[in-house]
């Protein structure tokens, strides 16, 4: 934990507090026949030897934090100042890039983890209720997008609603608009995005739910059942809470895999409509220049929203805990 956890995010978080140094520039004269002119250039070997000093970079404290590529807060504050309502204030904030960011990643995330845990645990209650020797091919069969990698089930949904591909010929079909692409609308790609997220995620959901239910008290069950109880109501009464720990469990998860969603966004190559903080800090270390200052100061961010997220189910269940060994 120490090594690999704890030594990691203090190395993130110190980073993310220094910026690259600056270029060494210095004034040079050129002669030449016709006269001396002064230019500018880079001094790069003072420029390394800055580097070499002091290889963390210059210190800037949270300043990082507060520019416009994350918090923004000069820029949230004129716009709290200058906009008519909640309404205008939010518009102007999302043409921010971080705040953008966080925008989809709230939205996948509240939006697949209860669909998850709704679709996993109902298709865990269908499976477990058919013939035994369906069992099977139906768990198989469930268990098929968890199979497949994130990465290439992202690209077969995305060749599938290409306007090419089955989904999307069958929606223009349906609209009678043989323009309509779910590519090019950004609402339209963000449902596709959690689209996917739920039919990837929920086989995780099921399996945990299906385990659950083979340890779920038959003696109960069978006194719900002479009592009168109807098959609603042994769920809701005797099923769902001897299953609220693996709830909790599957929503830890769930939570934490969904705030950091990124293959999808790479696999529907949805980064001009929809982009999530991991994709945010994937696009700060690509290219020749390496933002990684910038990368560390989204992490950080990344990683106190995932423990805000985490707090109430971590509260939730350490209460549980503590009134068990109470018991």
């Amino acid at each position: 934990m120490l090594l690999f956890i704890a030594l990691p995010i203090v190395s993130v978080v110190l980073q993310s507090m220094y910026a690259p140094h600056e270029q060494v520039v210095v004034e040079v004269e050129n002669c030449d026949v016709f006269g001396c002119k002064k230019s500018t250039m880079v001094d790069q070997d003072a420029t390394r030897e800055l580097r070499d000093a002091k290889p963390l970079g210059r210190f800037v404290g949270s300043d990082i934090y507060t520019n416009r590529s994350h918090l923004a807060t000069s820029e949230v504050a004129i716009a709290w100042r200058d906009s008519d309502g909640l309404s205008a204030f939010f518009k102007d904030i999302m043409n921010l890039p971080f705040y953008r960011a966080m925008a989809f990643t709230l939205t996948f995330t509240f939006v697949v983890t209860p669909m998850v845990l709704i679709l996993g645990f109902f298709i865990a209650v269908a499976v477990n209720s058919i013939p035994s020797l369906l069992r099977g091919p139906a768990i198989f069969l469930s268990l098929l997008p968890l199979i497949i990698t994130p990465l290439i089930g992202s690209l077969i949904l995305f060749w599938m609603i290409d306007a090419r591909g089955i989904v999307g010929a069958l929606l223009q079909t349906l609209a009678g608009d043989p323009n309509l692409s779910l590519k090019a609308s950004t609402s339209l790609t963000w449902v596709t995005l959690i689209v996917y997220g739920i039919w990837h995620s929920a086989p995780f959901a099921f399996v945990v739910y299906y385990a659950g239910l083979q340890t779920v008290p038959k003696d109960t069950l069978e006194s719900a059942m002479i009592d009168g109880a109807s098959r609603w109501e042994q769920i809701r009464y005797v099923v769902l809470p001897h299953l609220l720990p693996l709830t909790t469990f599957i929503a830890l998860i769930q939570l934490m895999d969904n705030f950091r969603v990124f293959e999808p966004i790479m696999g529907f190559n949805a980064s001009a409509h929809a982009v999530s903080l991991s994709y945010f800090i994937y696009d700060d270390l690509g290219g020749e220049t390496r933002l990684l200052s910038s990368a560390a100061a989204t992490s950080v961010l990344t990683i106190v929203g995932v423990t805000i997220l985490l707090m109430p189910v971590l509260i939730r269940a350490w209460r549980d805990f503590g009134r068990k060994q109470g018991t």
